[in-house]
Parts: C-alpha cells; sequence; structure tokens
C-alpha cells in the first residue's frame, strides 16, 4: 500500500513564455514517508550491487553515490585542458530526452535486471512494485480522484534514479562498443536524462590553414 498510492504535485516549468500546455508542467510524485524509508534502503543496496559489480557506465556521474555535478565539471575542465596541450578544439553536443522517466518500459527494466545478475528476488520485487499504482493529482487548490498509473517510474519516486541509471547503462556500454568499431573518439557525459557528447578535432590557425589552400 505504502508504494502505490500517490499524490502527483503538478508544477509549472520556469521560463516558459507560457503554461497553456502539458509539456509545460512537471509532475512530482509525493509518497508517504514510510514508503519513501523503505525505498531508501532498497535504492541503497542497488546502488552498492551495482558499483560494486561494475554494471554502471563510467560516463554516468548523476544520482549516484560518490557522483556529482563537481565531478563532471572536473572531467569536462579536464578533458578541455588536454585537449588544448594536444592542439585540438573541443565541441560539445547535449541532449535531453523528453518524458524520460514516464517512457521507462517496465518489461526492458526488468529484463536488464535479469541480464545484469540481480537475485530473481528483485527482479519479483519491481514486477510488482511497478504495476498497480494511482496517482491522485493536485494543482492549487484543485484535487482530482485516483487514477492508474502504470507507465514509466515516477520522476519522484526514490527508485526512480538508480532504476533509470540502470536502465541506460547497457545503452551506453552499447553506444561505446559501436563507437570504436567505428574509429570515432567521442566522450559523454550523462546525468540521467540529459547527456553531453563531447568531440575534440585538431586545431588549425589562420596560417596553418592559408598554407593549405
Amino acid at each position: 500500500m505504502y508504494f502505490k498510492t500517490s499524490t502527483s504535485i503538478i508544477i509549472p516549468k520556469p521560463n516558459k513564455a507560457s503554461h497553456n500546455t502539458p509539456k509545460t508542467f512537471r509532475p512530482i510524485v509525493l509518497l508517504n514517508i514510510l514508503g519513501k524509508l523503505i525505498e531508501k534502503v532498497i535504492s541503497n543496496k542497488l546502488q552498492f550491487q551495482v558499483l560494486s559489480k561494475n554494471i554502471i557506465h563510467s560516463c554516468q556521474l548523476d544520482r549516484l553515490k560518490q557522483c556529482s555535478i563537481t565531478n563532471a565539471s572536473i572531467v569536462l575542465t579536464y578533458l578541455i585542458w588536454v585537449g588544448w596541450v594536444k592542439n585540438c578544439s573541443t565541441n560539445t553536443l547535449t541532449f535531453d530526452i523528453i518524458q524520460f522517466f514516464l517512457s521507462l518500459n517496465h518489461q526492458m527494466l526488468l529484463l536488464i535486471l535479469n541480464k545484469t545478475g540481480f537475485d530473481p528476488k528483485i527482479s519479483h520485487f519491481f514486477s510488482n512494485y511497478l504495476v498497480g499504482r494511482k496517482t491522485k493529482y493536485l494543482w492549487n487548490d484543485f484535487s482530482s480522484p485516483f487514477f492508474d498509473v502504470n507507465i514509466g517510474i515516477g520522476q519522484g519516486l526514490v527508485l526512480s534514479p538508480i532504476l533509470s541509471v540502470l536502465y541506460l547503462s547497457l545503452v551506453f556500454y552499447i553506444f561505446e562498443k559501436r563507437l570504436k568499431k567505428l574509429k570515432i573518439t567521442v566522450f559523454v557525459i550523462s546525468f540521467v536524462h540529459n547527456s553531453l557528447f563531447i568531440s575534440q578535432n585538431k586545431f588549425f590557425s589562420y596560417f596553418e590553414l592559408k598554407s593549405f589552400l
């Protein structure tokens, strides 16, 4: 019961010219405090297992213990400085996966848990945890009746960070393998559903370029 019922607060996204479409709002899930405590224990155990088994890709630097935005800033600064030493320019491309948490496929998540060697009891727990959920929506003074929410993972859930990181880890391993096969050097820094692609190219001065012409 503690895991299944929640309240979703509808919050307008900042820096929007208008709020006349659903995508300009962000639902934040509020759970029973006892449920959050239990989820926190499970989250810590999952983090310990995925880090000890080296399941998480090294580019994933957010929502994990001993990792933060500071680590990402240090990595980016280091890459830029190394590029300067090698006389290379550094280019970056950022992307955001829209509606990421609501788009997580439950069957795919369970498959990832099984493939990465977790105890079958964990997969069984999440097969029940992810379904049969209900939430009601609060918007100012308005309160809706309860609705079924059996898709994705609530962004406000305590377990959503580690589950989403685990969900994307295989994607980054496959992406890294493809880049190596194509002999393309691209660094990636990931913050759950926001990521940064970093590439470096040889920098030519004006006089060097002129000599080629």
